[in-house]
């Protein structure tokens, strides 16, 4: 049995469950290392089970060699429930945040009489919050196909582009350079539309003197990426000049503050606090970084209502941003994960 099942088992057993069923498609990857999808896994002390339907069950036949795999079809319910019940299970943790009430009621049906339990908590996230060697290698990768990308982006933007047909480009060079595809919709923000945090990248064509963000990630074999780079063309007007250098040394004082044992509030504190004492205090909305991995948003989140310490070998996000409603924007970001001595920035070497 992979370690990672291993360390499943015991947490299961401090919570007196007897097996849990695992719905969320990357907390099955980082169990079995498939890349699934529409597929459970069903883990028990004795014995574990994959699921899928007839879409994948050939292609986990051949990766998952030495697992017990599982026709679910229409009957999926059904057949986990058989399964359970064929292995003793009393007690079924489930991950409620990624079943809804139709799939919960149909498995509780079948499942019966067997206590169908609320893990209420994120048991396989909690494992997943800190990044082994194999993962970092991944993370490491992915980033560095998007810095890549992030330098041809310099050399193509110009006057007249739309800010779609840039996106075009990207995503057409990251796939060349061996990404699996993008970790999220690529953002390209150019004028007043950087204004936005999220802006859905449009037609707008790129103008002289105007200034833009790209935000953009990259799966790598499961595993993502996410930086953001600001551009200017032309000449850069001294207001948002003074804009960027307040969020870059913002994002730099806030890098500097993190390491072990520190909370994530105060990272998001640190950061916050500088915009404001240079009058942009209202004009940063968002958290300051989310965790990365195999989802592009997933703990430990970088907020300021976020208590908990920094561990090492947690691997996140660190972005401050102004936006100026229909005037400008400007975001920087990096990921970076945390050593025994404070953070390595996995991006460093992208020029801001």
């Amino acid at each position: 049995m992979n370690p990672r099942l291993e360390r499943l088992h015991i947490l299961l057993e401090k919570k007196h469950l007897d097996g849990i069923l695992i719905s969320h498609q990357p907390n099955i990857t980082y169990l079995t290392g498939f890349l699934s999808s529409d597929s459970y896994l069903l883990v028990s002390p004795k014995q574990n089970f994959f699921i899928t339907d007839s879409r994948y069950c050939q292609q986990a036949r051949s990766f998952l060699r030495n697992s017990n795999i599982k026709l679910g079809g229409k009957s999926v319910f059904k057949t986990i429930a058989m399964l359970a019940k064929s292995k003793k299970i009393k007690r079924l943790g489930f991950e409620a945040r990624n079943l809804d009430v139709a799939q919960y009621r149909q498995i509780k049906k079948h499942l019966h009489p067997i206590g169908f339990i609320s893990t209420y908590g994120l048991i396989v996230e909690e494992m997943r919050n800190t990044k082994g060697p194999e993962e970092l290698t991944k993370i490491k990768k992915a980033i560095r196909i998007t810095i890549q990308a992030l330098r041809y982006a310099k050399r193509i933007i110009k006057p007249g582009l739309k800010e779609i047909e840039i996106a075009a480009q990207l995503e057409r060079f990251i796939r060349n350079k061996g990404a699996r595809t993008t970790s999220f919709e690529t953002i390209v923000a150019s004028g007043e539309n950087s204004s936005f945090p999220h802006h859905l990248t449009s037609n707008r064509k790129i103008k002289k003197q105007d200034s833009l963000f790209i935000d953009i990630g990259v799966d790598y074999q499961g595993y993502k990426s996410d930086l953001t780079r600001t551009y200017f063309l032309g000449r850069i007007p001294s207001k948002i000049s003074r804009a960027y250098e307040i969020v870059r040394q913002a994002q730099a004082q806030a890098i500097n503050r993190i390491k072990p044992g520190v909370r994530f509030c105060e990272i998001d504190k640190c950061a916050r606090q500088h915009i404001a004492e240079h009058g942009y205090g209202g004009f940063f909305a968002h958290n300051l970084g989310h965790g990365i991995g195999l989802e592009i948003h997933e703990p430990p989140f970088i907020s300021a209502k976020n208590k908990t310490t920094i561990e090492i070998g947690m691997v996140f996000t660190v972005e401050p941003g102004i936006y100026v409603p229909n005037r400008f924007g400007i975001r920087i970001e990096d990921d970076v994960v945390v050593t025994k001595s404070g953070c390595e920035v996995l991006s460093g070497d992208l020029h801001k």
